[in-house]
């Protein structure tokens, strides 16, 4: 990290390749992205990541989306998937599972807002639904 600006994690970034990316530690003097900042950087996923929505909880933006799935098996199964990925990356998203349907919202606890992981982490989880 750059001691001169903490945020190290400009939107230009978006443009890599969020499959292959790694979560980095996020630290709390990290300032999250803004509304505008967050919608920017998922348009700049479009098409990978259209489903997703940036929505406030508690006056926290999040990055969330609905997956859906033909019963509970699957979709217990895709939320294990996710739950591994997760611990992979030391990123933990919210997840809420039931019958044929899995929400997961990812933001970064520590700054209270969204970060790059979080793109990361939503991108990895598409590949993990789509195959």
């Amino acid at each position: 990290m750059n001691d001169n600006n903490p945020r190290d994690d400009s939107i230009d970034e978006a443009t890599d390749d969020l499959n292959s990316a790694q979560c980095q530690a996020c630290h709390s003097d990290v300032q999250p992205y803004t509304q505008q900042q967050a919608q920017q950087q998922l348009q700049q996923q479009a098409p990978l990541l259209d489903e997703w929505q940036i929505q406030q909880f508690d006056g926290v933006c999040q990055l969330w989306r609905s997956y859906r799935f033909k019963n509970f098996v699957t979709a217990l199964a895709f939320t294990n998937r996710v739950g591994e990925m997760a611990e992979q990356q030391g990123h933990h998203p919210d997840l809420l599972t039931r019958w044929g349907a899995v929400e997961v919202t990812w933001w970064s606890h520590s700054i209270k807002g969204l970060h790059r992981n979080d793109f990361i982490c939503a991108a990895k989880a598409e590949q993990l639904y789509h195959g």
